[in-house]
C-alpha cells in the first residue's frame, strides 16, 4: 500500500505540475485549461509509473527473476515496436507504435505537442514505461549489491567492468535497434544503466575510499530536497513565462534577451541564463537543507 500510495501521489504532482498555471492568455483574456486539453504522462508520471512496477517486482521477485523480467522487458519492447509499428516508420515520431498506442488510449489531446504545435508526440508515453521499469531495477541490484558487498576495490572493479559490458552492449545493439531517448530504447537502457554504474563505481572510489569529499554538498543540496526542487524548477519557470513585463514580452524572454544575450550573445548566454537559473533552485534547497525542512513522500 506505501508503494501504490507514493506512485498515486508522485503521479498526481506530475499531472497537477504540467497543469499549472491552470490557466492560459488567449487575446489579452485569461482563458481556464479544461482537462480535456490536460497532458496526462511526464517526467514524474513516468518516473511514478516505473517506480510502481519495479518495486513491486524487487519486492515479490528474487533478484535473479527480476533480472529475468528484465531481459523479456528490453526485448518484448523491441519486437512491440517492429510487430505494431508502421512499416519502415517503426522509430520514428509518428510511426512508432508508441505513438500509436498513446494516441489509441490518451487521446491526441492529452499527448505531449512541442511548443504548442499540432504534432502530438509524447517521450514519457506509456509504452515506453516498460523499458523505464528496467532503469528502475538496475538501480536497485546496484543498490542492493553495494550493500551487500561493501563500498571496497571489489565492488568498484565490478560495477566497472559490468558497466562497461554494458555500454558495449548497447552500442552493438545500437546497430540494429538506435540508441534514442525519446523512445527509451532498449539500446538506451543498457547505454544509461551502464554509464551509471561506471559513474558510481568511480564515485565510490574517490568518495568512500580516497575519502575525496571535496563539493560533496553542493550536490548533497538537491539529493537531499530532489522532489521539490525539480518542481520548483518547473513551476518558477512557468511563471516567468507566465508574468509579462509588456503586452507579448514574458519575464523569460526579456531577463534572457535584455541581460543575458546583450552580455553573452548566442549559445553561451543560453548557457549561462540556464546555470543562473539552476542556482536560483539550488539557492531555495540551500535554504531549506539549512532549516532543516525535506520534502519526502
Amino acid at each position: 500500500m506505501k508503494i501504490f500510495k507514493r506512485s498515486a501521489i508522485i503521479f498526481l504532482l506530475g499531472y497537477l505540475m504540467y497543469w499549472f498555471p491552470f490557466m492560459h492568455r488567449d487575446d489579452g483574456n485569461w482563458v481556464f485549461n479544461e482537462i480535456s486539453n490536460t497532458r496526462i504522462m511526464g517526467v514524474l508520471q513516468r518516473i511514478a509509473l516505473c517506480y510502481l512496477f519495479g518495486a513491486l517486482i524487487v519486492h515479490y521477485c528474487s533478484k535473479k527473476s527480476a533480472l529475468i523480467i528484465s531481459i523479456a522487458l528490453l526485448l518484448g519492447y523491441w519486437v512491440f515496436l517492429l510487430l505494431f509499428g508502421e512499416q519502415g516508420q517503426e522509430y520514428t515520431m509518428l510511426g512508432n507504435a508508441g505513438t500509436r498506442l498513446d494516441i489509441f488510449i490518451l487521446g491526441d489531446a492529452h499527448l505531449y505537442h512541442d511548443k504548442g504545435g499540432p504534432i502530438a508526440f509524447d517521450p514519457e508515453g506509456l509504452l515506453s514505461t516498460l523499458t523505464g521499469i528496467v532503469n528502475v531495477i538496475g538501480g536497485y541490484l546496484a543498490g542492493a549489491y553495494i550493500q551487500e558487498k561493501g563500498r571496497n576495490y571489489e565492488s568498484v572493479a565490478k560495477l566497472l567492468l559490468v558497466g562497461a559490458l554494458l555500454i558495449f552492449l548497447s552500442l552493438f545493439w545500437g546497430q540494429f535497434f538506435p540508441i534514442a531517448k525519446k523512445l527509451w530504447t532498449s539500446s538506451f537502457v543498457l547505454l544509461t544503466v551502464g554509464l551509471d554504474l561506471v559513474i558510481i563505481g568511480v564515485l565510490i572510489y574517490f568518495i568512500e575510499i580516497k575519502k575525496i569529499n571535496f563539493g560533496n554538498n553542493f550536490f548533497l543540496v538537491f539529493g537531499r530536497n530532489s522532489l521539490a526542487i525539480y518542481l520548483l524548477s518547473e513551476l518558477l519557470l512557468v511563471v516567468f513565462q507566465l508574468i509579462w513585463v509588456k503586452p507579448g514580452l514574458s519575464f523569460y524572454n526579456w531577463i534572457n534577451n535584455v541581460f543575458y544575450q546583450a552580455l553573452f550573445p548566442g549559445a553561451f548566454g543560453k548557457l549561462v541564463f540556464a546555470l543562473s537559473f539552476m542556482m536560483v533552485c539550488w539557492l531555495v534547497g540551500y535554504i531549506m537543507d539549512k532549516k532543516k525542512i525535506y520534502v519526502k513522500i
